[in-house]
């Protein structure tokens, strides 16, 4: 049982071109596709990153999709980018990535996350210093970080009750394209900036952050 229902096929006419070529590849239409088409451009936005990840031509595809790309009908549901980088770096502290720790910290504090509420991640659930919203965020991102996966129906339960299913797309969509990230960064010992290095470690330090092989 999913814990969001995927869009019907026939209701996303736009996608048509990235359906049909889902369908060339696999011989079926994968219901995560559908599934993302609650945010319909992140439906095309992952076959393009899918396709050129896996040998294809970046113009050959813009070319087939060129005929429409797919607008954000609800796009005044986006999450506040403070949230997006709460998520990101949830995730990313779950998955063990410093490098991407200090990144979505500092850009979390740069748009708007208090410092002291980094202290108090990983006892989420008993602080005083995230709301409803954020806790259901940060629990459903330090589940989602683990191997294997951690998240249950209890976590979309939380995420229901203060978020819309476009938004919880979105909310996966951070968390999966931080899977990408973190194992990208941390395979290839990405080295770390100066500003996040000098933020992580004021911040971050305490808790155990280190910069480790990313110096």
């Amino acid at each position: 049982m999913p814990h969001l229902e995927p869009r019907v096929r026939e209701s996303l006419p736009e996608l048509a071109p990235v359906f049909a070529g889902a369908e060339a590849a696999m011989g079926f239409l994968p219901n995560s596709m559908l599934t993302m088409a609650h945010m319909p451009q992140l439906t095309m936005a992952f076959s393009m990153l899918a396709g050129v990840t896996f040998g294809a031509d970046l113009r050959a595809l813009m070319e087939v999709y060129k005929a429409g790309v797919p607008t954000d009908a609800n796009a005044d549901q986006a999450l506040a980018p403070a949230h997006v980088q709460l998520i990101a770096y949830c995730v990313s502290l779950s998955a063990g990535c410093r490098y991407c720790q200090a990144h979505t910290s500092h850009n979390a504090h740069r748009a708007g996350l208090d410092e002291e509420k980094f202290a108090d991640v990983l006892s989420y659930e008993t602080s005083d210093k995230f709301d409803g919203a954020e806790k259901a965020l940060i629990g459903v991102a330090l589940a989602a970080g683990q191997v294997p996966n951690d998240v249950d129906a209890d976590h979309f339960t939380a995420l229901k009750a203060h978020f819309s299913d476009r938004q919880i797309v979105q909310i996966v969509g951070v968390i999966s394209l931080f899977g990408f990230l973190n194992r990208w960064n941390d395979t290839m010992a990405t080295s770390l900036e100066e500003d996040p290095i000098n933020f992580a470690q004021r911040v971050l330090g305490s808790q155990g952050w280190e910069v480790s092989k990313h110096g």
